[in-house]
């Protein structure tokens, strides 16, 4: 339940009111930024919120129970607000944002409506509309152990164990060709080393972008990386990248290319549905209530 002061409800009553929406975000990286729809800055808690930042809410919805509401921001993109390379990049991503609804001729006068999370973004030529997901939206995410065949950890996680470093390398831009980076790398990796891993920007207009990498081939140290997503700059020659080997979740991966088998977190020979729609008959010589790895 909110609690609104007498002084703000008296003005919440009033046939004109003088309010206006604020937004506090609070990027992973720990940079705290703050926007508002009004004409002008308003300054509240030792943060200013930016009137040039072109933003605007949408329709909020929010219910009883654990169903997750949201809502979306939308707004231009400006060198002094949010940036296109900065959304494209991710930096954006995970953020918490807090709306209020600030009295600008008094913002002492305000009240927190909610606080949300960044998901999708989406970007246009000169605008982009952000998704705001409400914080029962986490009970969406899955939680526990599944039985599956592939494994259920994360290349390098608490459970994988798997060193990285061992499995990092670092390189450097060559060119760039019909989207594809050409790059040379500190060492030789045979092709499909790298494809599902990860591509980190370290140097040049796209410092500190990070993308997943979908397809990776490579003759001697120049490789030819194509990721799901392009870069927002033109990666240019000479800018550094560092890549994180990538990992399938199979069994046979984990052992051949790794050689963790012992930290595998899947059920690889778990039946699959043929197994289960399955049955007897002189087709089907496994059918007979014995091992199916015999």
């Amino acid at each position: 339940m909110r609690i609104v002061s007498d002084n703000l409800q008296a003005k919440l009553d009033a046939h004109a009111t003088t309010f206006c929406a604020c937004w506090r975000v609070k990027r992973k990286d720990g940079v705290v930024m703050g926007f508002t729809d009004h004409d002008r800055d308003i300054v509240f808690s030792g943060l200013i919120y930016r009137a040039r930042s072109g933003l605007a809410p949408t329709e909020i919805e929010s219910g009883l129970g654990f169903a997750p509401g949201g809502g979306e921001v939308a707004g231009a993109l400006r060198d002094d607000g949010l940036t296109e390379a900065d959304l494209a990049n991710g930096v954006y991503d995970g953020a918490s944002v807090e709306s209020w609804l600030v009295d600008w001729s008094a913002p002492q006068d305000r009240v927190l409506l909610d606080i949300a999370t960044i998901g999708e973004v989406r970007r246009g030529e000169s605008a982009f509309s952000a998704e705001l997901r409400s914080g029962a939206h986490i009970f969406d995410q899955p939680r526990g152990s599944y039985f599956q065949r592939d494994c259920a950890a994360d290349l390098g996680d608490a459970r994988c164990r798997v060193d990285l470093a061992k499995f990092t390398t670092t390189g450097a831009v060559a060119a760039v060709i019909d989207g594809a980076i050409l790059a040379d790398l500190g060492g030789e990796y045979e092709p499909g080393f790298f494809t599902g891993g990860t591509l980190r920007f370290t140097s040049g207009a796209n410092a500190g972008a990070r993308a997943t990498i979908a397809a990776h081939s490579q003759e001697g140290r120049r490789a030819s990386l194509v990721s799901w997503s392009a870069p927002a700059q033109t990666p240019m020659p000479g800018d550094a990248l560092t890549l994180v080997a990538g990992c399938d979740k199979a069994a046979e991966s984990c052992a051949r290319k790794f050689g963790n088998i012992a930290n595998f977190r899947g059920f690889p020979l778990m039946p699959g549905n043929d197994r289960v729609i399955s049955y007897p008959g002189p087709n089907a010589p496994m059918m007979d209530g014995g091992s199916f790895f015999r």
